[in-house]
């Protein structure tokens, strides 16, 4: 199958109380008494849309969808300037998945992540390896600190005028630190004029260094203020602390997920997560396998959609 399922409804959904202060959006979708399965956005701070209930077959799988701490739905929202971000980190949102797979009465998942998503994957998996029975990862990251370097710094090399438009947005005052701190100081500035400046110029950012995907087309949502604040709140609140992990700690630990079966879809022209670090998860993750597509970049591709339908279809019969 080559094309996602029709688009589908919840036929649940809801607000779940984390703790302070926080509420995660949640909604499952498909058949009720299916096989459960968790979808992991990207971003981080993206958010759930509907088309992404559409990877799971309705009459396979009781698909679960929520927006992570401070995205889409769930409450507090980043885009306030006012938002504590001190609770919003990868053990946070390891803890929410629990507490949501507890209360659904969901013994083990199928987890399906895309980019960032693939990271919480990876590390959810890895702290509780017997909650997660397949794993599909798409445009695989671990949100390294040399990973992060290489996004924020190091790909400018490819793209030489778009890099000098996103530094040279940085003002004098900020230029001794990393750019992905200093445009965290900018999108926590007080002056709504300068966060909204810091958001335009790191998402125009986003957009660059993703365009080698073909067909690569602007996202549309950066074009609305409170999405693209958000987003980029959210984005280097954890790109700058690598993910709140220890470095290469994913590499590192792919180890305690021998057993689960995984398969992992990247593309060959992805300049924004190059292929190494799936890769390298592919040599110590025994039990996965890696498909590279030679016609994609961080995103797209004839044969993505085929791979991860398959590989949900088949770990539905597990």
């Amino acid at each position: 199958m080559s094309v996602q399922f029709p688009p589908i409804e919840p036929f649940a959904s809801g607000w779940l109380d984390v703790g302070g202060g926080q509420e995660v959006y949640w909604e499952s979708c498909g058949r009720p008494t299916g096989k459960p399965a968790l979808f992991l956005h990207g971003g981080p701070g993206s958010g759930c849309s509907a088309g992404q209930r559409r990877f799971f077959d309705p009459s396979l799988y009781r698909a679960v969808l929520f927006d992570q701490r401070g995205a889409g739905r769930s409450r507090p929202l980043a885009n306030d300037a006012n938002a504590n971000l001190a609770t919003n980190t990868t053990a946070h949102l390891i803890a929410d998945i629990e507490m949501l797979r507890v209360m659904l009465g969901v013994d083990r998942w199928t987890v399906l992540g895309l980019s960032w998503g693939t990271t919480l994957g990876l590390a959810y998996a890895q702290a509780h390896p017997h909650r997660v029975t397949a794993l599909v990862l798409g445009f695989v990251t671990t949100t390294s600190r040399r990973e992060v370097q290489w996004i924020t710094e190091d790909v400018g090399r490819i793209f030489p005028r778009e890099w000098d438009r996103f530094a040279n947005a940085v003002p004098d005052r900020l230029r001794h630190l990393s750019l992905v701190d200093a445009y965290a100081a900018m999108l926590a500035d007080a002056d709504p004029v300068v966060r909204d400046h810091a958001a335009s110029a790191w998402c125009a950012w986003e957009d660059a260094h993703i365009s080698l995907t073909p067909g690569h087309t602007p996202n549309r949502q950066y074009q609305d203020p409170e999405f693209r604040l958000r987003f980029a709140r959210l984005v280097t609140h954890y790109w700058r602390h690598s993910a709140f992990l220890e470095e290469d700690q994913l590499i590192r630990d792919a180890a305690k997920m021998n057993g689960i079966p995984g398969v992992m879809i990247h593309g060959r022209y992805d300049v924004s997560g190059p292929l190494e670090a799936a890769w390298q998860l592919s040599r110590r993750w025994t039990t996965s396998r890696l498909h590279i597509l030679d016609d994609a970049g961080h995103g797209g591709g004839n044969d993505f959609m085929p791979l991860v339908l398959g590989a949900l279809n088949e770990f539905a019969a597990l």
